[in-house]
């Protein structure tokens, strides 16, 4: 990949442009982020997000040709730092603009969904980082230093936004291995983020739905994968009004049909075999807390012999259509899967 020293005057010109059409600066001096001396936010703001399409950090700029008209390091490292700027405020205004824009381009038939990314920010060489955590990767089935990385996107067509995230800890003392900052305002953004860092997984992806709709976001759906796709979440998603469709595992969680307590390989058995179909088929059950729920069973494309269980709260939906929307899921994730091409 080429790297260029610097943006070229069409770029910067390009910049500009994107800056004042979504109004950044009226955006961040509405979520409190203001300087009172020296470089305004808004320009220290410009530094940073240009940084990204000149290929370097903060470190190499300082060591550039550029170096005499920056501002000090720590000029930039305390405005990312500062307490007191509400970041998620000015997140949820910046991407509720542009999710607004594509909705005036987008057909109000089309689906909207809302995602549930869960990912670790691994910390291995870290000491004193702040509520540095011993953390469970599901993707490898161990233990890690680091963070559990929430994040909240919302997706249709032709826009795939992150509207919100949250950096996990550990909600059990004995797995963190550091504390956070003593002597911080219990008033500020920057303690309140701290406090959120210590919840329970379950709990934080309720909180992100709730400050999503207040900010103004909506979807149809709520799309996750198996780790949330649990009873008492899924409950709690429909009582606000949330339908569900998630990956379910087949573990040890019976599900009550034709008065029996099944497993997912029981349930599959009864199923009429269908060859050479994507989709084997589905089956409307309960759930050990009586929760109605549509199981979609569909064919493991890069392991033909297994299959795969997708869960819909929305009875009504066809088979073919839970697959599609699940499959909007994957637009955050590898460019392949193990679901059906269809999708």
């Amino acid at each position: 990949m080429v790297q260029h020293n610097s943006l070229s005057e069409k770029g910067e010109e390009r910049i500009s442009a994107v800056f004042s059409t979504l109004q950044i600066g009226q955006l961040l001096r509405k979520a409190g982020i203001s300087k009172s001396f020296g470089l305004s936010s808004l320009a220290i703001f410009r530094l940073i997000f240009t940084l990204v399409f000149e290929g370097r950090n903060w470190f190499r700029l300082l060591g550039s040709d550029r170096r005499e008209s920056l501002p000090g390091k720590d000029v930039v490292y305390r405005f990312l730092n500062h307490p007191r700027f509400a970041w998620r405020r000015f997140l949820h205004a910046l991407s509720l603009k542009i999710v607004q824009h594509f909705d005036s381009l987008t057909s109000q038939s089309r689906v909207r969904a809302f995602i549930i990314d869960d990912s670790v920010l691994r910390r291995d060489r870290s000491k004193k980082a702040e509520l540095l955590a011993r953390v469970f990767d599901h993707t490898t089935g161990r233990y890690t230093r680091g963070y559990n990385m929430l994040t909240l996107w919302v997706v249709g067509w032709l826009q795939l936004r992150p509207i919100d995230f949250v950096m996990l800890s550990s909600a059990k003392l004995a797995n963190r291995f550091c504390e956070m900052k003593e002597r911080l305002s219990k008033r500020t953004q920057g303690y309140k983020r701290r406090i959120e860092a210590l919840s329970r997984k379950p709990d934080a992806v309720v909180a992100l739905l709730n400050r999503a709709i207040a900010a103004g976001f909506s979807a149809d759906v709520v799309l996750m994968d198996s780790w949330f796709t649990q009873a008492p979440l899924l409950r709690e998603l429909m009582a606000k009004g949330l339908h569900v469709i998630g990956m379910v595992k087949a573990m040890k969680q019976r599900y009550r049909f034709d008065g029996k307590s099944l497993t997912l390989h029981e349930l599959y058995a009864l199923l009429p075999k269908q060859k050479n179909k994507e989709i084997l088929g589905s089956v409307i059950v309960q759930t050990a807390c009586g929760l109605s729920v549509k199981l979609v069973f569909v064919q493991n494309r890069n392991r033909r012999r297994d299959w795969l269980v997708l869960l819909s709260t929305d009875l009504a939906l066809e088979d073919a259509e839970i697959v599609r929307i699940y499959g909007m899921r994957w637009s955050i994730e590898r460019p392949s899967s193990n679901l059906p091409n269809r999708i």
